[in-house]
């Protein structure tokens, strides 16, 4: 299976969060699946980092991505491929940084992992 993380499972799998679901955690430490966090994930953690909604130990740009690669998972860019889905897009949640992350998994063909209903309203695999 080809995983990509909504950004609140990337934290939740970081910390050891009990909101994230057993199946979920086990999807992400299976070595058989591909794991992604999105580019569009760091950016959101880092907006709601510098606004103060986001507690974090270390500055993002720094933690992010050594706890990425701590757990193997793999980058995913923001290209334009994606982008351009968001023109087929449905309005169905206002998010940008969620609707981004839904146009990569179209583009793409991952599942993406997630606990938002507006995210599993749209005609994607989700987990």
């Amino acid at each position: 299976m080809r995983i990509l993380l909504d950004t609140h499972i990337f934290l939740w799998f970081i910390n050891g969060d009990g909101q994230l679901s057993t199946d979920v955690r086990d999807a992400i430490r299976d070595s058989d699946n591909e794991v992604y966090l999105s580019a569009v994930s760091v950016w959101e953690a880092i907006v709601k980092y510098q606004l103060g909604k986001l507690p974090l130990p270390e500055h993002p740009e720094t933690y992010l991505p050594k706890q990425r690669d701590r757990h193997q998972i793999a980058s995913l860019a923001l290209d334009e491929n994606s982008v351009i889905q968001l023109a087929k897009l449905p309005p169905l949640h206002r998010d940008p940084f969620d609707r981004m992350l839904i146009c990569q998994a179209l583009q793409n063909g991952l599942t993406i992992a997630t606990v938002d209903s507006a995210v599993r309203a749209y005609p994607i695999s989700v987990m």
